[in-house]
């Protein structure tokens, strides 16, 4: 992941990316412009590794078909056996250079850093490639403990080489402040996958261009 101007969107998977998930992505993929979607974050929880892989499997084949970045939630263990294209931490989810340490140079890591300068000046040091602010809006996807003001994305965008992604409730009527701010991506789960995805990417794309 890269930044490159206009701002690009990075899917995020719902927790059950069983059944007709895979069919889902894949329409969603494809309704979407060239380069409007750059990433695509596989996130499950309490699954073992041995399932977790199974799950992931056609879902990294579309991505890859799509020319799309398979990202592994929180599990540095994972991305390894996938041979996925990156890894996205927590601030409880290990250190950013351990895990460049075990992915390799190509790997693309992501930080959450919540609403704090501080954290993504230190996810930038530990050699992290994007850095992740939110929440932005309050999102059904996930209880936000922490917030972040648009003022943070101006402040990153204008001082710092490393891509920000902007996360949290990001929704077609709500977006334009903060593509007009200067986010690299906006991370998306539930305004795609609670609707029609294609529906979804579609609005998505004429908000942000």
């Amino acid at each position: 992941m890269t930044a490159e101007t206009p701002t690009q969107l990075y899917l995020i998977s719902p927790l059950d990316v069983g059944g007709e998930f895979p069919q889902r992505l894949e329409r969603a993929l494809a309704a979407a412009p060239d380069g409007l979607i750059t990433a695509f974050q596989f996130r499950v929880k309490d699954v073992e590794q041995h399932e977790a892989a199974r799950l992931a499997e056609p879902l990294q084949a579309i991505c890859a078909e799509h020319e799309v970045a398979f990202i592994v939630n929180d599990d540095v263990a994972l991305a390894k056996r996938l041979k996925a294209d990156g890894v996205h931490l927590g601030q409880s989810d290990g250190d950013p250079s351990e895990a460049r340490e075990e992915l390799g140079r190509e790997a693309q890591i992501g930080v959450t850093c919540h609403g704090s300068k501080h954290l993504a000046m230190e996810a930038g040091e530990a050699s992290a490639d994007y850095v992740a602010f939110g929440a932005f809006f309050s999102s059904t996807t996930k209880e936000a403990k922490h917030h972040a003001e648009i003022e943070l994305v101006e402040f990153w965008a204008q001082l710092f080489e490393i891509p920000c992604v902007a996360i949290g409730g990001i929704t077609p009527d709500n977006c334009k402040p903060l593509v007009e701010a200067g986010a690299d991506f906006l991370a998306v789960s539930g305004a795609v996958w609670n609707n029609d995805e294609v529906v979804a990417v579609e609005a998505f794309a004429k908000a942000m261009r």
